[in-house]
């Protein structure tokens, strides 16, 4: 098989994982609305996917690591998630969608650490060039939120159960298809993954992707709700989901020029400092479409460049054996627990103080978020072997 044509084959898989992305984050939010559940049902049903981003991720890692077949456990994890999914079209109560969401997202979280390891390890010294197959994940993205918003000013909110299937469908498909990668030895595989992760500099990484994760947690949560009843239509919610997504496809093109002048960490702490204006802007002026457009164009930097940037250090971190574990443990920890908690409180927040005050702790945790990577980058200034 040539190296081209498994780059379309990893290309295919991040479509359809994040065009399920695409489907699930601007909308799903809004069919729970049309079930009637309130505020606090939202939240709690939008978070069991970063709750199982949370917990899942690390058994399926060291699954990966311990038995050496990293792709057979994608396969099953996809299959198990499509099958679970079917689940949607036959409940509309609050504890039928949580099962069915709980055990969907334990399967469907799985995957998207385990086919990051396989991605860098194919990409072996190419690993800035991440991005550009990363950006497949974005332009799948963007043909479910236009798609679906321009279908939902005429259909039911009811067809996106099955925009959601044909994401399922399409994820195992090219789990099937993806490259099985060998596992680089390396002097660190006999440390235990502990002792990896208790460095200062993977800490303070971990800490502040979690952090971003949690300002990002209302975003996912309640964007879309806030922008409909500020009267935007639901095509004009998927342009603005899907611009700041294009905007993210262009930097993931431009990651490799963007990394060799200024390395992962500045790179980082621009995200975060982008985050913090974005958070602010979405808060207070929502009503202004300049600053919100000019909002949504930060989500280049804001989760384009941050994931990109922090996917890369991870890989620079967690060598060898540790590869699955060290990408599962970033997601865990980030995605998983940060978009729990941000998605969690921010039903509460929304319910009892509105939306500025809702943003406005975002754009406080991204704030905390840049301050703890500020330190990091101090501390490996001051310890160059730190970065070794």
């Amino acid at each position: 098989m040539t190296d081209r044509n498994y780059h379309w084959r990893i290309a295919g898989f991040y479509f359809f994982y994040f065009a399920f992305v695409g489907m699930f984050s601007p909308y799903w939010s809004l069919y729970l609305q049309s079930l009637h559940f309130d505020a606090i049902d939202i939240a709690i049903l939008m978070s069991l996917q970063p709750v199982m981003r949370m917990v899942a991720p690390g058994l399926w890692g060291w699954l990966a690591d311990h038995t050496g077949k990293r792709k057979e456990v994608v396969v099953a994890a996809a299959s198990l998630s499509a099958l679970f999914y079917l689940g949607v079209f036959f409940t509309e109560s609050f504890w039928g969608l949580f099962a069915v969401l709980l055990m969907m997202s334990f399967f469907w979280s799985a995957s998207m650490p385990l086919v990051e390891a396989t991605t860098m390890s194919w990409l072996g010294k190419n690993t800035a060039h991440y991005g550009r197959l990363r950006s497949w994940g974005s332009i799948g993205f963007i043909t479910t939120v236009l798609g679906l918003g321009y279908a939902f000013d005429h259909i039911a909110i009811y067809w996106l159960l099955w925009a959601g299937l044909v994401c399922e469908v399409g994820i195992l498909i090219f789990a099937r298809e993806i490259p099985r990668t060998g596992v680089l030895a390396h002097h660190t595989d006999h440390h235990p993954i502990r002792r990896i992760v208790m460095q200062p500099k993977v800490l303070a990484l971990f800490g502040a992707c979690f952090l971003m994760a949690v300002a990002h947690g209302p975003y996912y949560t309640f964007f879309s709700i806030y922008l409909v009843e500020h009267g935007y239509a639901k095509s004009t919610v998927g342009l603005l989901w899907a611009l700041g997504v294009i905007c993210e496809i262009g930097v993931f093109f431009l990651m490799p020029a963007l990394v060799r002048r200024f390395g992962f960490v500045r790179i980082l702490l621009a995200s975060f400092c982008a985050a913090v204006v974005r958070f602010i802007l979405i808060g207070g002026v929502v009503d202004v479409v300049v600053l919100l457009l000019f909002a949504q164009i930060l989500h280049a930097l804001t989760f384009g460049a941050f994931h990109a940037a922090s996917v890369g250090l991870v890989h620079e971190y967690f060598q060898g054996r540790h590869q699955s574990r060290g990408q599962a443990l970033f997601g865990s920890v980030t995605y998983g627990a940060g978009g729990v908690l941000g998605g969690l409180a921010s039903g509460p927040v929304w319910q009892h103080w509105g939306a500025y005050v809702l943003y406005a702790s975002s754009a406080g945790a991204a704030l905390c978020g840049l301050i703890l990577l500020l330190w990091m980058a101090r501390h490996m200034a001051d310890r160059p072997d730190a970065v070794a």
